[in-house]
């Protein structure tokens, strides 16, 4: 499985962006795809995880980000509206089988900067 995440960048705070992660895989509906972030200097942490089941939120970006998927394209989006400074972070993109708890599979991440 190979994931590549791209849509980071630089926007003020207020800013919206939206990242997608394309997942070389016969169809993303078979895993759990998630989101986490790693700020400088900080331990990487979870951000949201979507699957056929549902959606989970990291209680930092509830009711601003928006985690979505397009299984005809096998690709997951993360809708990042009313960003703050404190969500500057490289954003990976990761899947796991539904069976386990650990996520095997990683993107190369994505920078996003978000300045006041």
């Amino acid at each position: 499985v190979q994931l590549q995440a791209s849509g980071g960048g630089s926007v003020q705070a207020g800013g919206s962006l939206r990242l997608s992660c394309v997942a070389s895989v016969r169809t993303i509906s078979s895993y759990v795809m998630g989101w986490f972030r790693q700020a400088p200097g900080k331990e990487r942490e979870f951000v949201t995880s979507i699957w056929s089941g549902g959606i989970t939120y990291a209680d930092s970006v509830k009711g601003r980000f928006r985690a979505s998927r397009a299984n005809a394209r096998n690709t997951v989006y993360l809708q990042m509206d009313s960003l703050k400074p404190e969500d500057t972070a490289v954003y990976y993109c990761a899947a796991r089988s539904p069976q386990s708890n650990t996520y095997n599979y990683w993107g190369q991440g994505t920078q996003v900067t978000v300045s006041s």
